[in-house]
């Protein structure tokens, strides 16, 4: 008898899976198995005999937490949400879906603008020259002597000599500028015999040179002033133009 309940038991396993019941379920199942009066399970097809089974079980209520973790899951309501978990929208901010996905798109964006930056308009700028004035000095015999620049809207000059330039103790090379109008000379200030040297200026480079045809140095006793003329013959000279 109690064989022939154990084989009931087993086949009905196997064909409604009540394999998967474990614990008090199980034990449920077994107990009204013992129970049931073999020639009830011993006729029609296993459909009624399970039908059997199931009436036999006892009812069991649901405790009123499990009704309402139920509603809560399937009728999420915006204030039940924020109640029962005020900090899921960080949560879902910190998922890991989330944070892979920002990490591929800035990997993205970064090998884009690598690759391509005009796309964005980040063209490298390495050959492209400051707006500026330059100024290409040489000595009588045509050799370049001095390369003068300055930035447009700058107040220094960067005096560059090629070639050294002699000069006596109590002498100085005087820099002066030639505007384009054919008016006088007036003082830039003073470059060195040999090396490169930074020049202030008086005002901007663009206010000093937007009308200046040529630049030129002549040696002087000491260092032109405002409204002063050279004293002599200009021993370099070239033209002074603007880049932009």
């Amino acid at each position: 008898m109690n064989y022939l309940r154990r084989e009931l038991l087993d086949r009905l396993a196997r064909e409604y899976a009540l394999g998967t019941l474990v614990g008090p379920a199980r034990r449920r199942f077994e107990r009204v198995l013992r129970e049931t009066p073999v020639a009830l399970l011993a006729v029609g097809t296993w459909q009624e005999r399970f039908t059997v089974l199931a009436a036999g079980v006892p009812a069991v209520a649901p405790r009123e937490s499990v009704w309402r973790g139920l509603e809560q899951r399937l009728f999420p309501t915006a204030a039940a949400v924020l109640v029962g978990r005020p900090l899921q929208w960080l949560w879902n901010l910190l998922s890991a879906r989330t944070l892979g996905g920002a990490l591929a798109g800035v990997l993205l964006c970064a090998v884009v603008l690598r690759l391509e930056p005009g796309w964005v308009g980040l063209e490298p700028q390495v050959e492209a020259l400051p707006a500026s004035y330059v100024g290409l000095l040489t000595d009588t015999a045509g050799q370049p002597t001095v390369l003068a620049s300055s930035r447009r809207h700058g107040r220094q000059l960067t005096v560059k000599l090629l070639r050294p330039v002699e000069l006596a103790p109590d002498q100085v090379a005087q820099l002066w500028a030639l505007p384009k109008d054919g008016s006088a000379a007036f003082p830039i200030g003073v470059v060195p015999g040999r090396g490169t040297a930074a020049v202030a200026l008086a005002d901007t480079s663009e206010k000093l040179f937007f009308n200046v045809a040529r630049l030129a140095v002549s040696i002087e006793t000491a260092p032109a002033k405002a409204g002063d003329a050279p004293s002599g013959a200009f021993v370099l000279s070239g033209p002074c133009v603007k880049l932009w």
